[in-house]
């Protein structure tokens, strides 16, 4: 007797692997590593934690989601949106930085991964269902033009102040005189860089050049001494595992259990749109269930090894893509890479200048940037190009989380447009005896006395009075007169209380008129609505049929004994 195996969830964002992917994907790691060791220092400054907090969320957590995560893209680190309600949340409750600070920090991670793990549990990772292709696109664009111009005052040499990206902006302007000449240059350099190996070949790390070489540079002719901004001194080592130093009293789990909760669903949210947006991207296949349990097992890391909450990042997950990586292999490498750097290699980084890192971040913003997809909707579908660009200025002017849940309420505005008006139509004979879909303006009978209406859309609420006034406006208008008339339900997959109490008055108003109300093509289960709700009592069991052709076979007979 053999026994069952069961097949655990681990490596999913890998395998299979495919062997001549490899070294991309381990390229990809370092250039991730090189590129995002900085920005998650410059998150750490945002939620109040020190930087060396911000290289830790690189190592356990990202490594844990690499494992039990099912996208092959989405890298988990620390997030500015996340770092900003981390801040907003502790303020009042401890000093920035302090240990007491990073005890709470821990303990909000805590919090997040089981409200993560709760949410698989009960199994919402379907709310990823409800962001569309087109608020997809949109959703990047803005992430890509915030990330982006959000980069311009570090280019400058100047300071980022203001809660919003118009107000950063704004003070950039006002700051201008106080722009850095030399900064400017080191930019323009990194950008050239850059750009041009890029040029040459896709293959090429530019980014990885720039940032080893301006390191380099900046140790041998000291930049800083010239008033190129640097990030300074980085402390080293690798982290204690502990659980956070705190005391778990109801009291404080209050205090803390609504900035968790804002995490968590930012978490879900833009995890779920990134995750999406790249499987879309590739023709590949993602498990937002299993990604939820990749997230909260790397936020236990992450309050394990005295880092800051860690989310799906939009950016270092087109980092990786910019360099070639195609599978967690590049997480699993730059987590590598950052455990050597810790040990080792952190003090080279006090070298680098910050107008590099800044140039780095604006053009992986101008990738996010989807131009093609925006074109290829506006010509497609016009109105929801307007549901792009509605989703895009939300996360630009106010913020990626208030962008997210704007993208999934116009997703599901846009589904509801769909089914609230459906294109229905009457069947007609065509010269070679086929049935062929009209408009319903056409008012055309399937045979005299017989006129086949084509439901397609599920019935609800919403499309009740458009149901209703179709049907009756056919009854009455009908030249010659029915006496059949057949709903053809092959498109039907649900019928709601609304709609069934809808097709009860129909079908007793069309008995008034003499008309006797047929359905055609109605699923099983569609079948046991319409049963529990008495329609099939109302009209009779055998006013059922299995396809048109069959009412039509029926019908004729009747017909001819009707003349």
């Amino acid at each position: 007797m053999k026994k069952s195996r069961t097949k655990l969830p681990l490596f999913q964002g890998i395998l299979p692997v495919k062997r001549s992917q490899v070294p991309s994907d381990i390229a990809a790691g370092i250039t991730l590593a090189a590129l995002a060791m900085p920005e998650v220092m410059g998150y750490a400054k945002i939620a109040g934690a020190p930087v060396i907090a911000g290289l830790y969320t690189m190592l356990v957590p990202m490594l844990l989601f690499a494992i039990f995560g099912s996208s092959r893209h989405l890298v988990a680190g620390a997030d500015s949106a996340t770092a900003a309600i981390l801040f907003a949340g502790l303020s009042t409750m401890a000093t920035p930085a302090s240990a007491q600070w990073m005890a709470y920090a821990g303990a909000l991670a805590f919090m997040s991964a089981g409200l993560l793990l709760m949410a698989r549990v009960i199994r919402i990772g379907f709310l990823a269902d409800f962001l569309s292709r087109t608020v997809l696109v949109g959703f990047l664009t803005g992430v890509g033009v915030q990330v982006a111009m959000g980069e311009v005052p570090g280019m400058l040499g100047l300071q980022a102040h203001g809660r919003s990206l118009a107000g950063m902006l704004a003070n950039a302007v006002r700051q201008i005189n106080h722009a850095s000449v030399y900064d400017l240059a080191v930019a323009v350099l990194a950008l050239l860089t850059i750009v041009v190996t890029g040029k040459i070949s896709k293959t090429i790390p530019g980014a990885l050049i720039a940032v080893i070489g301006s390191i380099a540079v900046s140790s041998m002719f000291h930049l800083s001494g010239h008033g190129v901004h640097v990030l300074g001194v980085v402390p080293g080592g690798l982290p204690s595992i502990a659980f956070p130093q705190i005391h778990w009293k109801w009291a404080l789990i209050e205090k803390l259990l609504p900035t968790a909760f804002s995490m968590s669903v930012v978490i879900l949210a833009q995890s779920a749109a990134t995750s999406r947006a790249y499987a879309a991207r590739h023709n590949e296949r993602f498990s937002q269930n299993a990604d939820l349990v990749g997230l909260g097992l790397a936020n236990i890391g992450a309050g394990l090894s005295g880092a800051f909450i860690v989310n799906g990042s939009p950016t270092k997950t087109q980092m990786v893509e910019m360099a070639g990586g195609m599978s967690q292999l590049s997480q699993i490498t730059a987590s590598g890479i950052v455990f050597m750097a810790l040990l080792f290699l952190t003090a080279p980084l006090s070298y680098m200048p910050g107008a590099v890192l800044s140039t780095v971040v604006f053009l992986i913003g101008l990738e996010l940037i989807d131009i093609r997809g925006m074109r290829g909707i506006l010509f497609e579908r016009p109105w929801e190009f307007g549901v792009a660009i509605i989703t895009a200025a939300t996360v630009i002017f106010a913020g990626v989380g208030q962008g997210i849940v704007a993208a999934m309420f116009l997703s599901i505005v846009a589904h509801t447009r769909h089914g609230y008006r459906p294109k229905n139509a009457v069947l007609k004979m065509d010269e070679n005896k086929r049935f062929k879909p009209v408009p319903v303006s056409s008012r055309e009978q399937l045979s005299p006395g017989l006129m086949v209406y084509r439901f397609t859309h599920s019935m609800y609420y919403a499309n009740t009075e458009q149901l209703s006034r179709e049907v009756r406006g056919l009854a009455e208008g009908a030249r010659p007169g029915l006496h059949w008339f057949c709903i053809d339900a092959g498109a039907i997959d649900d019928v709601d209380f609304s709609a069934a109490e809808e097709l009860r008055l129909i079908a007793a108003d069309l008995k008034g008129r003499g008309i006797r109300l047929i359905l055609a093509g109605v699923s099983e289960h569609v079948r046991e609505e319409l049963d529990r709700s008495r329609l099939t009592l109302l009209i009779g069991k055998d006013s059922y049929y299995i396809t048109v052709l069959d009412v039509l076979k029926a019908f004729q007979p009747e017909a001819g004994m009707k003349k």
